[in-house]
């Protein structure tokens, strides 16, 4: 049985490990200390059990915790949060960076739900394109 407990944080190595997909979710990203309630947003997400890539307007830094919510199918709101890891600024649109950060203070059983979400988006992908 899974523990509520916080799994160990996956190494670099490790987070490669983790199957990754890109998909088109809601999601909210924020600053752990912000405690406003934003608006979820659709936005492509490259995401795995280990971390995410996504690209934002906002300004971040190496090491900020941020508070991470998608909008997952069949499950509801997921909540976590994600340690910023670099920010590379992308040419196009102006003022746009591509944020890389890894989960961090993650459950086993929320790893476990996020990576069960993340195989059933590659499952419909693949039957919605190859199925005949």
């Amino acid at each position: 049985m899974a523990s509520d407990t916080p799994a160990s944080q996956p190494s670099g190595k490790d987070r490669r490990e983790f199957y990754r997909i890109t998909a088109t979710l809601p999601i909210r990203i924020q600053l752990e200390t912000d405690q406003t309630e934003g608006e979820l947003t659709q936005k492509s997400v490259n995401i795995s059990g280990g971390g995410i890539g996504i690209t934002v307007a906002t300004v971040y830094q190496p090491n900020d915790i941020l508070a991470v919510t998608v909008l997952l199918p069949d499950h509801g709101l997921f909540n976590a949060f994600a340690e910023v890891l670099r920010l590379d600024p992308i040419p196009s649109p102006e003022g746009t960076y591509r944020l890389h950060a890894r989960f961090i203070r993650m459950t086993s059983q929320d790893r476990e739900v996020l990576i069960r979400h993340i195989i059933r988006f590659q499952r419909d992908h693949l039957q919605a394109h190859y199925s005949a």
